[in-house]
């Protein structure tokens, strides 16, 4: 969809104030670096999935003033002519890593990290947190849905709740990544190739007569799509028995009904057996109705006899915890081939950032090839070797294990090199089945709903001692 609009512009305006201060005081060229990093996992969860970045690609790849923006901004009358000409020619070239789309993820480690003049690495601050925070909040909604549904399939259903278009198509896509297997949103199938799915709604069974004739000329129309919405007036009186005698009649190779409201545990137990007395075992039950991960585990430890959930406003606008809290910082300067560390400092620890130039390794036990633990380290130091290994919990240092028997993998991967994007794309349906792999690696402990397992994010000793010197350098 970028090549529809141009969001070169979607920025805070403090970014190009900032831009034009850098311009202006001859510091358009410092190299600097920038980490994109969350505080907290949202619902109180044990871990978040990384979406978002193959968006935030095509838009650096399409950064680009025009002749509008130009004069939008000599209109505010406070940037220098010389700064417009930079902008009219500008050319992204910054040096950008990422942990991959689909990874399981947690707070206080770089998700993305932007090397480059900073009048740009700042400038694409806004956009990159826009498409990280919400794809990620949504995928990570999604994660915890489709688990609670258990294996029975789940279909996003969100696009008339959502926030904008974008949101709708984007939030299709990071569903789809975290594990749904389709969308009623037509514009994410034809964007994305996201399988569109959907029924009908009640106002086609209010057009007709009765529901016998609604239902009839539905399935006459759409034999291989005949899932019939059954609650429009009485579901057990009326809905399934008038999709009953359709069904015997025309005998569809698909057949499926849908529950729109009501006790969905009742209701769907009740037209199991009558589906069942009549010979269709063979007939699917689709529940919707304002569905998020407790109805769904809910409905399931209760027996549902439900084989698809539609999921909607609880999972594209994640309603119970609205907002992911990514965060973009400023790690590092390089003045005369030196780097220097940045930190900011706050009476809230939290927002205490970790200093200089980073990565994150992944800690593997080689036996289940279950995750242990993560640790952020300076990218001038070795990779964790496989000997034994101290982790322990930065914001409880009293929390220690050694951990032994164990691989380690680097997260993050380099996306661009001077502006040039090196990465290969993966399709999203790689990435799919990359995050569905990748969540087989958690720990059921990590998965719970309620007071998961803490995950382990280690600072390596060398990254810890920088940030206390540099803390204490502060006071």
């Amino acid at each position: 969809m970028f090549d529809k609009f141009n969001l070169t512009m979607l920025t805070d305006y403090y970014e190009i104030t900032m831009a034009n201060g850098y311009f202006e005081t001859g510091m358009e060229d410092q190299i600097a670096y920038f980490d994109l990093y969350f505080r907290k996992v949202p619902d109180g969860g044990g871990y978040a999935i990384m979406a978002g970045l193959q968006q935030v690609i095509d838009y650096l790849e399409n950064i680009e003033y025009t002749e509008r923006d130009i004069e939008y901004l000599r209109s505010k009358g406070c940037f220098s002519e010389g700064f417009l000409e930079y902008l009219r020619n500008f050319k992204f070239s910054c040096d950008v890593w990422a942990i991959p789309e689909g990874t399981p993820v947690f707070p206080d480690e770089p998700l993305i990290t932007v090397r480059g003049p900073v009048m740009q690495a700042q400038f694409i601050e806004t956009m990159i947190l826009l498409l990280i925070n919400h794809q990620s909040l949504i995928a990570t909604k999604a994660s915890r849905i489709v688990r609670a549904a258990s294996g029975r399939p789940v279909m996003e259903f969100g696009a008339r709740r959502a926030h904008g278009a974008f949101a709708a198509t984007n939030g299709a896509r990071a569903s789809y990544i975290a594990g749904c297997v389709g969308t009623a949103c037509v514009a994410a199938d034809e964007e994305f190739g996201i399988p569109a799915v959907g029924t009908m709604a009640h106002s086609w069974v209010q057009m007709f007569d009765s529901e016998y004739e609604a239902f009839k000329k539905f399935c006459e129309i759409y034999p291989n799509n005949a899932t019939l919405l059954v609650d429009t007036y009485n579901v057990l009186r009326s809905g399934i028995p008038a999709a009953i005698t359709v069904f015997k009649e025309l005998d569809p190779p698909v057949k499926g009904i849908r529950l729109d409201s009501g006790d969905i545990t009742y209701l769907s137990k009740e037209a199991r057996k009558m589906l069942d007395d009549a010979g269709l075992k063979d007939c699917k039950i689709i529940v919707s109705n304002s569905l998020d991960e407790h109805t769904i585990r809910n409905a399931v430890y209760e027996g549902a006899c439900i084989d698809v959930f539609g999921v909607g406003e609880k999972m594209i606008t994640a309603k119970s915890d609205p907002v992911f809290g990514c965060v973009y910082k400023l790690a590092a300067l390089e003045k005369d081939g030196r780097m220097i560390p940045k930190i900011k400092t706050s009476e809230n620890t939290e927002k205490i950032n970790n200093p200089g130039f980073k990565t994150v390794y992944r800690l593997f036990d080689k036996k289940t090839d279950k995750m242990l633990a993560d640790v952020v380290m300076l990218r001038d130091e070795e990779a964790p070797s496989g000997e034994a290994y101290e982790i322990f919990d930065p914001k409880a240092i009293w929390k220690r294990k050694e951990i032994t028997d164990y691989y380690a993998k680097e997260l993050m991967v380099p996306i661009f090199k001077e502006g040039k994007c090196i990465y290969d794309r993966p399709r999203l349906d790689q990435i799919r089945e990359f995050c569905i792999k990748q969540q087989d690696t958690l720990w059921d402990e990590l998965k719970r709903f309620e007071n998961p397992q803490t995950y382990y994010v280690d600072m390596s000793r060398k990254l810890w001692d920088l940030k206390n010197l540099m803390i204490e350098r502060a006071r």
